[in-house]
């Protein structure tokens, strides 16, 4: 039976929903493409109607999960508070790729560095236009430098074993934002 255009970019969404969601839970390394197919309700065998290998399928994932993740239409302090909150460190799977993935890029091919790099550059831009009014040169560095430092504090938050400091690590860093940015 031939599946429609539509169910197959159907099909190749919930692959790649799925993908992200398992490989911010558990990193890329600990998840199999087996995995991956009976998580989307799939067989394996249906998986290279989609994708090439494991690695396209890492490269891929990236591309589809950096380009959903945004600051979006709110107040960049809204999104600051939302990004370093409790619900967002203690849900990897449902977070941002930018903080479950990053530090895994290193290893992974230059495809999916290229597509982290292109989303780096996506997200960074959505947060100088977010940011309150500035010269292009201040609102770059305040883009990168908050970037950077909500990334930073959600995977420290997540790294420790005490919540305390976890939660002092979120605070913190949306207090040192806010006086940066404001």
């Amino acid at each position: 039976m031939k599946v429609s255009r539509e169910q197959m970019a159907e099909n190749r969404r919930r692959i790649l929903d799925v993908a992200s969601r398992l490989f911010k839970d558990k990193g890329f390394d600990a998840v199999s493409v087996a995995e991956v197919m009976k998580a989307a309700g799939m067989t394996h065998g249906g998986f290279y109607g989609h994708f090439s290998s494991k690695d396209d399928l890492v490269a891929q994932t990236l591309a589809h999960a950096l380009s959903a993740d945004s600051v979006g239409d709110g107040a960049f302090s809204d999104f600051v508070a939302s990004y370093l909150a409790p619900r967002h460190r203690d849900n990897p799977g449902n977070g941002c790729p930018t903080a479950g993935l990053a530090a895994a890029i290193r290893h992974q091919t230059p495809a999916a560095k290229a597509a982290m790099s292109e989303g780096l550059r996506a997200q960074i831009a959505r947060i100088e236009q977010a940011l309150p009014e500035q010269g292009a040169a201040d609102k770059r560095r305040a883009a990168i430098g908050s970037w950077a430092a909500m990334v930073g504090a959600i995977i420290l938050a997540r790294a420790v074993d005490d919540p305390e400091l976890s939660e002092e690590i979120l605070e913190h860093t949306r207090a040192w934002i806010e006086t940066r940015v404001g």
